[in-house]
């Protein structure tokens, strides 16, 4: 486990330290808010429900389950039991860490709700959306990919953190689309 631990922050530093760039310096702290992706859900809700009528609202409140699912599980569950000091709070790499957004969540940095949530939600995507647009939902889990890649580089989770909590989204995101496709699907 510690020569686990060891290669993530090596990680972890490339990403945050060794790979800076100003583009990426603008990119990420602006990619990993959420309230940036508010028109693409809205854009989502209104596709589904307009197109699919009933089955949409269904798709809807899957949708929503998946997500509050995921991060009651990454939140409430597995930060509470593990105790894992993020990157920006973390004493022995405050000399070298870049932190690139306002503020130092407090919360445990292990797992990532944002990779989590994130993948749940593309990964509910592409399993529900394949049928109807073939493999162009594949970009909701690329989407979450860069989502994730931004919480390490702006210096608030190591990439165990955001790997695990991909893992499980994916897992929740995968488990909640076969459900809806097998009880509704999109028609």
């Amino acid at each position: 486990m510690k020569q686990l631990l060891s290669y993530d922050l090596d990680l972890f530093k490339h990403i945050n330290y060794n790979w800076q760039n100003g583009f990426f310096d603008w990119l990420m702290p602006w990619l990993r808010n959420a309230e940036m992706w508010y028109p693409l859900y809205l854009f989502l809700l209104l596709l589904v429900t307009i197109n699919y009528k009933k089955n949409g609202w269904w798709w809807v409140l899957f949708f929503a389950v998946t997500v509050a699912t995921a991060n009651f599980v990454s939140s409430s569950i597995i930060k509470e039991h593990i105790a894992r000091l993020r990157p920006c709070n973390e004493p022995s790499i405050a000399g070298w860490v870049r932190v690139l957004v306002g503020y130092r969540p407090q919360s445990s940095s292990f797992t990532s709700s944002h990779a989590t949530n994130h993948f749940a939600m593309g990964m509910f995507l592409y399993v529900t959306l394949k049928n109807q647009f073939g493999k162009w939902p594949m970009l909701f889990l690329l989407w979450a990919f860069f989502i994730s890649f931004a919480q390490v580089y702006v210096g608030v989770h190591y990439p165990l953190d955001v790997t695990c909590g991909a893992l499980i989204g994916i897992l929740i995101g995968y488990l909640s689309g076969k459900s809806f496709n097998r009880n509704y699907g999109l028609l």
